[in-house]
């Protein structure tokens, strides 16, 4: 068995690979004041639940945009799986060719859904995932990493409304039926989804003309993150949505790289 883990600045997300299948997947709050022991505990709680033998990972690796929690991850992983865990960086092997002015400054993340879309879906793509901030990123049939767009996540939006306007109150994330509402709430809901899938769906054509105008064909739109079915439902681009994409990517590269460990 394979764990991968994907550290985002909200969320924890693990799987478990039986070869290429995910036979586990959970998420976990992301909390740097966590001890490496308070990891290892839930992590081998969640195994235990799931009747998976912790003695039988062979391997993992880790995708991470939170520096500071990775002292405790990487202890945990070596004293309660007695693993050296490959972490996704500088050096490891991901056949992707980064175009980026500094390629050290691209998220792991980004990489590694690009890793994913280069072997899974072949084409060139543009690749939406809605975390904490939501990323566009751009990837050629040939697998050059061109670069891409970075905006606020949808929450943090939604937060950031009810934190600084005194009378408006914190909302559920929901689309209303449409954009003429009759009270408060709906009319923040709907500025905020529709608002949303205005932005995505904008950034999207300009992304498309940009990489069509480089020579590349359509590119394939694929959405990950909590978020993405609640965009997909209106938008106008979005080709297909893969929850589990950056976990098949920290397969992916875990298999390219598994020999150096």
């Amino acid at each position: 068995m394979i764990l991968v883990l994907d550290v985002g600045n909200t969320n924890i997300v693990l799987g478990v690979y039986e070869d290429k299948e995910l036979i586990a997947c959970w998420r976990l709050s992301t909390d740097s004041e966590r001890t490496s022991d308070e990891y290892g505990i839930q992590v081998v709680d969640l195994f235990l639940h799931n009747k998976l033998d912790p003695s039988d990972v062979e391997g993992v690796i880790i995708s991470s945009v939170v520096p500071n929690i990775m002292y405790s991850l990487e202890h945990m992983i070596f004293k309660y799986f007695e693993i050296i865990p490959i972490i996704v960086g500088p050096g490891v092997k991901t056949g992707i060719n980064i175009k980026y002015d500094n390629p050290k400054e691209v998220g792991a993340d980004r990489i590694v859904n690009a890793v994913a879309i280069r072997e899974i879906y072949k084409r060139a793509a543009i690749i939406i995932d809605f975390g904490t901030a939501t990323t566009f990123c751009a990837l050629t049939a040939k697998g050059d990493y061109l670069g891409g767009t970075i905006c606020p996540g949808i929450k943090i939006s939604s937060e950031a409304l009810f934190e600084r306007a005194a009378k408006l109150p914190r909302i559920e994330l929901v689309k209303p039926a449409g954009v003429i509402c009759k009270n408060t709430v709906a009319s923040m809901q709907a500025g905020i989804v529709y608002g949303y899938i205005g932005q995505v769906d904008y950034i999207i054509s300009k992304m498309k003309k940009e990489m069509i105008e480089l020579g590349e064909e359509e590119p394939l739109v694929v959405a990950t993150g909590g978020l993405a079915k609640l965009i997909n439902e209106e938008s106008k681009f979005m080709d297909l949505i893969d929850p589990t994409l950056t976990l098949k990517g920290l397969r992916i590269i875990y298999e390219k790289n598994k020999e150096q460990v």
